[in-house]
């Protein structure tokens, strides 16, 4: 008798991770056919941009920047989410993991407005290196899943806290909560001390903190599993 171990697990996957895969997948090939078009369209820019659209606060939960990027934030969905979503349902799953990546864009949306003021008033004062500096602040797409993924992260930390995990660097075995919570404050100072390069670090801390208010809604409300 032969049995596969890769497509079973594909079969047993929930509905809505599985098609979450399928969708990112089939939207990063199609990003990297047409180029420029799904990123002006799609991806989300600063809301003082002419290239903002409200709808982009949805849309750019399924985009991603690179092959990398999304096999890193589909396999945190998986490892994370399957958990999840088999304990809530689809429905509710969808709902949490919706509410956390535009939670995610609201915040990194926030951290980009601050970002932007220091931009906007040099270019008010004049210059060409200044409007040139501003102007291209206000084309800055951003793209990615990561914060939905680090909400749905924040889910099972909560949910799962003593489940654990064994890191290859370090190589110890951690609980999900202090991986949580490494995570959290990681992104905080990576956040605030502006490292990290093209990296959305208040859009992490968005999913997590619009997931721990959403979880703590639940909770308080008796609505966690119904």
């Amino acid at each position: 008798m032969y049995y596969n171990r890769r497509a079973s697990f594909w079969n047993i996957m929930p509905p809505v991770i599985k098609n979450l895969v399928i969708i990112n997948t089939i939207i990063f090939i199609f990003t990297m056919l047409t180029g420029n078009f799904m990123y002006e369209t799609f991806a989300l820019y600063y809301f003082k941009s002419d290239l903002f659209k409200p709808y982009q606060l949805i849309t750019h939960i399924f985009m991603h920047g690179s092959f990398f990027h999304l096999l890193f934030n589909m396999y945190a969905l998986i490892l994370f989410g399957v958990n999840l979503e088999r304990m809530w349902g689809s429905e509710k799953f969808l709902f949490y993991y919706m509410v956390t990546g535009i939670g995610a864009a609201l915040l990194h949306s926030t951290a980009l407005h601050l970002e932007a003021l220091p931009y906007k008033e040099a270019a008010m004062a004049g210059g060409a290196s200044a409007i040139y500096a501003y102007s291209k602040f206000l084309s800055i797409p951003t793209v990615g899943a990561s914060g939905a993924v680090f909400g749905v992260l924040l889910g099972y930390g909560m949910l799962f806290p003593n489940n654990r995990f064994f890191l290859l660097f370090p190589p110890i075995a951690l609980k999900a909560k202090w991986l949580v919570i490494i995570y959290g404050v990681g992104e905080l100072i990576l956040g605030l001390s502006n490292h990290g390069g093209n990296i959305a670090h208040f859009a992490h801390l968005g999913g997590m903190i619009f997931g721990f208010i959403l979880i703590t809604y639940w909770r308080r409300n008796n609505k966690m599993y119904s």
